[in-house]
């Protein structure tokens, strides 16, 4: 399927179309868990499990490959060692690449056409809070969309009032009882926020700011699934950070995190 006849066609029959090559070239009827992995977290699908399979993400119907710098371009099929199957998203197509939003949760809804209950969403982002260091890992616990748009359409009415699992939220704190929690708000992008944006972001709630996460987590509400959200706070946000922002500094903050995170994620995988 080309670019274009992805857009031409229907999301869903797009997502099964991707599912059924899935199916095919893994040999895997049916995934139970679906993440996807963002700045510093890659490492997280090497501790999950044995990677079975592993596709390019350019040979599947409907993705693309990414074209940001720390994100990797596969799929892979993961055997955990509690006998799932996840389906790790290594592609990520953001809002900000100008692909329309059903290009953006084209793998959440690809992943729930493989029998996938569960969404892990993770992402590289900015904190509010001070307290937060490079590299402190944030449940999400709630999110701002402000990129004016929806992954929704027509009169599609779908509740997001409790969008980001508490369940998942406790066995994550089984973990590590030490994680704390905070409301994520995703902007458009690819520009960092202004300051003014950032203090616009804390006064209507939110304590972490990004370019990713909430469309894909409404897409994965909508297909039925169980969504849980992490974030890698990678630098303070402008004007809370004495110093400019950087895509650099965000691949820096993710590599000397990675081990650890990744340790984490793969353990709260282990709990689902």
């Amino acid at each position: 399927m080309s670019y274009t006849e992805f857009l031409n066609a229907d999301p869903f029959d797009a997502a099964r179309d991707a599912a059924a090559y899935i199916a095919e070239e893994t040999g895997v009827d049916s995934h139970d868990v679906a993440l996807v992995l963002g700045s510093g977290w890659g490492d997280a699908a090497e501790l999950i499990g044995e990677t079975t399979a592993t596709l390019s993400a350019s040979e599947i119907p409907g993705f693309t490959a990414p074209s940001v710098e720390g994100h990797v371009g596969t799929i892979r099929s993961v055997l955990t060692k509690e006998g799932k199957r996840a389906l790790v998203l290594g592609a990520r197509t953001h809002y900000y690449e100008g692909k329309g939003v059903r290009s953006v949760v084209h793998g959440v809804r690809t992943a729930a056409a493989t029998g996938c209950k569960t969404l892990v969403l993770t992402n590289g982002c900015g904190g509010l809070n001070e307290d937060w260091a490079p590299g402190t890992p944030v449940l999400i616990s709630d999110h701002i969309n402000l990129t004016a748009t929806s992954p929704l359409e027509g009169a599609t009415f779908v509740d997001l009032t409790d969008l980001y699992s508490s369940r998942i939220r406790s066995l994550a704190r089984e973990v590590d009882p030490s994680l704390d929690e905070g409301v994520y708000a995703q902007f458009t992008g690819p520009h960092y926020e202004t300051p003014a944006e950032v203090q616009y972001a804390k006064r209507i709630g939110a304590s972490l700011v990004g370019m990713s996460t909430a469309l894909e987590a409404i897409a994965g509400r909508h297909a039925g699934m169980e969504v849980f959200g992490i974030s890698l706070v990678t630098n303070l946000a402008a004007g809370i950070s004495p110093v400019p922002l950087s895509h650099e500094e965000v691949l820096e903050a993710g590599q000397a995190a990675g081990p650890r995170i990744s340790k984490l994620l793969a353990e709260i995988i282990a709990k689902l």
